[in-house]
């Protein structure tokens, strides 16, 4: 007459359940805010690549025994004039010399995301011509 009741145990208890997702959200909180900062640093890494490219090619171009100086290849580097850079929007760079000889490349992070504590910890010393960050401007010094 009566039938046995069968114990069904499949599946998980709500407090398994709440357990989880608790680690899923600490994982998270964690994870977000350093895929943020590295994502942002990415911004300061393309402007210092523009520039260590931009120091490549006067590098090339003084490999050349003819090519003693850049004459008037001096002035602003974006795609208006031939020059692709990184970015979008895209970075302007720009070269010039100073009495000394020495070659500064500046390239400007022209989304503006680089951090701020990122160019503070790698600011540019002029005195010394330590490659580094001012405001959102990299400053690359080569001795010609």
């Amino acid at each position: 007459m009566f039938q046995k009741m069968r114990s069904n145990k499949k599946g998980f208890t709500l407090i398994e359940l709440m357990i989880v997702i608790a680690i899923i959200g600490i994982l998270a909180a964690i994870a977000i805010p350093n895929f943020i900062s590295y994502r942002n640093k990415s911004f300061c890494s393309r402007a210092e690549s523009d520039g260590s490219t931009i120091a490549a090619a006067i590098a090339d171009y003084f490999a050349i025994p003819s090519n003693v100086s850049l004459g008037g290849g001096i002035g602003t580097l974006n795609s208006g004039n031939g020059v692709k850079l990184s970015g979008n929007p895209e970075n302007v760079g720009t070269i010039g010399t100073d009495v000394n000889g020495t070659i500064t490349i500046t390239v400007t992070d022209a989304s503006g995301r680089c951090p701020e504590d990122y160019r503070t910890a790698q600011a540019a010393v002029v005195a010394s011509e330590t490659n580094g960050w001012t405001n959102q401007i990299y400053t690359k010094y080569m001795a010609q």
